[in-house]
């Protein structure tokens, strides 16, 4: 399958421009547009190779830019830490939600918003308590609970980043697709 130039230019500026906003500093916690760019490219690309690669490419790149300002002391955060691999893995399993995504409609959009925010915050999270990272919270059922209520500010932020970036991406293909077709029809 032939992918279209210009479409391949625009997903690796799209890319690009993710992974850096990734990394702006003081942004609010969890908004950020990688869960929407992965039920986007489950949704919306058809070659799933190129589906997969979008979003885990973007969130490689970011991760590579917070290593290096953590490296040169410009950032606390590291940008490869342990279980990382998990969360790769995890942006892979949206796409495959989005893969789901028969029709593209107000409903579907809000209904996958909220599915892959919400699943991504569970499992990342149960993860996070399993492998003793963020707060070290106890290996209980009190001690889980306990991570799912240190995370909310970033459930928050991932929920509304989700729902602003998919209508962003989402909206921006059908107005681009629209916009393909009155062309054609007019030459």
């Amino acid at each position: 399958m032939k992918i279209n130039k210009s479409i391949l230019w625009s997903l690796a500026l799209l890319i690009i421009v993710a992974a850096l906003y990734r990394i702006i500093p003081n942004r609010p916690y969890g908004f950020a547009p990688h869960i929407a760019m992965a039920l986007f490219a489950g949704a919306a690309i058809k070659d799933k190779k190129w589906a997969f690669a979008f979003p885990v490419f973007s969130i490689f790149l970011s991760d590579m830019l917070y290593e290096i300002l953590y490296l040169n002391g410009l950032s606390q955060m590291r940008g490869f830490y342990e279980g990382q691999f998990s969360n790769y893995i995890l942006f892979a399993g949206i796409t495959c939600i989005g893969f789901l995504m028969k029709r593209v409609n107000a409903l579907n959009l809000f209904g996958y918003s909220l599915i892959t925010a919400t699943a991504y915050f569970m499992v990342s999270n149960f993860l996070v308590w399993f492998n003793g990272g963020g707060f070290g919270r106890p290996l209980t059922v009190s001690g889980l609970f306990q991570c799912y209520t240190d995370a909310l500010p970033f459930y928050r932020g991932s929920l509304l980043a989700t729902m602003v970036f998919s209508i962003l991406l989402f909206g921006g293909n059908y107005l681009l697709n629209r916009q393909s077709l009155q062309t054609k029809i007019i030459l």
